[in-house]
């Protein structure tokens, strides 16, 4: 039996189960090649069903999320969720009244799910489908924070745990706390749109001059580039209170954003940015904690876009009552097509409990590639076996080289986790400079993020051993004595997100491995393979055209060895 969950909205994609495994998921961006796409998944879920070999007619159970007022307005006049996706992205000059135009999203996306926008969102989804060739299909509703706790219990392998989700808001709510116990999910406490500390976080996002929704990893980033100061001397400090399992904001929203927008004027970027974090780490702190406490449940997991946010997430981690953890991967938006597929697969056989690989995409095969790269008089190709692809690409990163890295099947999420990755020494900041000017062009203040072996994670690392980090989900403090081995993938206060890899991603493991061999540490630099302002390549075409924007000099493509004859 298959079950297709579709995402139709920030960041829309579409996921596939069969028979209980989840054997396909992609987020629309990669196929539009627009950041964060907003328009329905057609190309995704064509692609789903083209990796099966089946059909449309041949898919009996679809779930899609969230049907509050907004999304359904939007699925109904797509213009208009066009004209927020350009606004949003900054595609379009500074419109007039720009204040009162994110006014009005908040307190429009704050009134959730109202009558009749249920079965108006479900007969404009049906449509779509049928105008794909679904035919005799059961359309289910899955609710948007529902559909994010599914994701992180189904696809945790806990028996039991505390289910905890937190965003900015969706279907009129921001967060909620679930159990999930003896092969039964269950919500205890669901937390209002006004109360969202992922919108407090949004609008200071807004205030610094970037792109909300996308851009708070940056102020994350910017935010230790501040000088410190006690939270007493917080000016946001009493804009929210966490109460027992409850968060209650002082502002709604619209004055918040005010008050914000004031304050922000009077200060640097990196003061707003660091009183935003240090206010968010004490709130999620503290929530997560008394969720702890209240539940006697020790074992956590996590999704919705506020655990996007992997400095809050390693707070929580140090926390004394909290024994394992687990944050989803896709833990934004992009996750709940996914989500969609599990909770619909739950309700429908009561499977708890998934295998889950980041590597859901699609995959293409050495002919392909060659019958691609052959095509370029720019490129020199050459054959090589997967095992000296991995000590090819290791001698020249030990060299002090740059090189992208395209293997097997895309990643699903916002990370690259070896298979979409641009790699580099890890003890090399004028590699790191080099990257940064002719690829990647990001804020002076992003760090890059490490890949190592997992076993290196306890030498390298001030790992507690609760969980291996399969996903750059979580922050750790790099040990004092590798800050040397560590210098192009650390933060300013000696932080890093790494990607720890095991036998899950074998090929790239071989590639960590030899650069061990020669260097005496397995651990790259590790960024995602694109262009900024740009998703995640997804084919070769899309890698060989990003190798040559950005005159990259060296590529290892689905056993081929390319060479850019003008590469520098």
């Amino acid at each position: 039996m298959y079950v297709l969950g579709l995402w139709d909205g920030h960041d829309s994609g579409a996921a596939l189960i069969r028979d209980g495994r989840i054997v396909y998921a992609a987020n629309e961006e990669r196929f539009t090649k627009r950041k964060l796409e907003v328009k329905f998944p057609y190309n995704a879920i064509a692609a789903a069903l083209a990796h099966e070999g089946i059909k449309p007619t041949e898919v009996e159970q679809v779930a899609f999320t969230t049907t509050e007022l907004t999304k359904t307005l939007w699925r109904l006049f797509p213009s208009m969720k066009e004209g927020y996706y350009r606004f949003r992205r900054r595609k379009v000059l500074r419109p007039r009244f720009e204040g009162l135009r994110h006014k009005l999203k908040y307190r429009l996306t704050s009134v959730g799910v109202v009558p009749m926008s249920t079965q108006i969102s479900k007969a404009v989804v049906s449509r779509q489908l049928r105008h794909m060739g679904f035919r005799d299909f059961k359309l289910s509703v899955v609710e948007h924070h529902t559909a994010h706790a599914a994701t992180a219990a189904f696809t945790s392998q806990f028996s039991r745990a505390l289910v905890i989700t937190m965003d900015g808001l969706g279907d009129g709510l921001c967060g909620s706390i679930s159990v999930l116990d003896n092969g039964r999910l269950e919500r205890h406490v669901s937390i209002g749109a006004r109360d969202s500390v992922g919108v407090f976080y949004e609008q200071v996002t807004n205030t610094v001059g970037m792109r909300e929704l996308e851009d708070e990893g940056k102020v994350m980033a910017m935010a230790d580039y501040s000088y410190p100061f006690d939270f007493e001397e917080n000016r946001f400090k009493d804009f929210f209170r966490v109460e027992g399992t409850t968060i209650r904001a002082k502002y709604g929203p619209s004055k918040q954003f005010d008050i914000i927008q004031r304050n922000g004027w009077q200060m640097p970027r990196e003061q707003l940015a660091y009183m935003t974090q240090q206010l968010f780490e004490n709130v999620m702190l503290k929530f997560v904690s008394n969720a702890i406490d209240r539940f006697g449940i020790h074992d956590v997991v996590m999704a919705g876009g506020v655990f996007s946010n992997v400095k809050a997430n390693m707070k929580i981690r140090n926390l004394d009552t909290l024994k394992h953890w687990y944050v989803f991967p896709h833990m934004g938006d992009g996750g709940i097509a996914l989500g969609s597929a599990l909770y619909a697969d739950y309700t429908l056989n009561g499977t708890t409990s998934h295998d889950f690989s980041a590597y859901l995409g699609a995959g293409y095969d050495t002919d392909y590639t060659k019958s691609i790269a052959r095509k370029e008089r720019w490129l020199s190709a050459a054959e090589e076996e997967p095992a000296e692809q991995a000590r090819h690409a290791a001698e020249l990163i030990c060299s002090g080289h740059y090189l992208m890295w395209f293997q097997n099947r895309m990643e699903y999420g916002p990370r690259a986790l070896g298979c979409r990755s641009i790699l580099a020494p890890s003890d090399s900041e004028d590699v790191k400079e080099r990257l940064n000017l002719y690829v990647k062009r990001r804020e002076w203040f992003q760090p890059f993020a490490p890949s190592m072996l997992d076993e290196e994670a306890d030498r390298m690392l001030e790992y507690d051993g609760k969980r291996l980090d399969k996903f750059m989900t979580m922050a750790y403090m790099v040990k004092s004595g590798m800050r040397d081995a560590t210098k192009s993938v650390v933060n300013v206060d000696g932080s890093a997100r790494p990607q720890m890899v095991g036998a899950e991603n074998q090929l790239y493991r071989d590639l960590l491995a030899a650069v061990k061999k020669r260097k005496g540490d397995g651990i790259v630099l590790n960024t995602s393979f694109n262009l900024h302002g740009m998703p995640i390549v997804m084919s070769p075409e899309d890698a060989i055209a990003t190798m040559r924007a950005t005159k990259t000099k060296y590529m290892f493509i689905n056993g081929l060895f390319l060479t850019n004859k003008s590469g520098v």
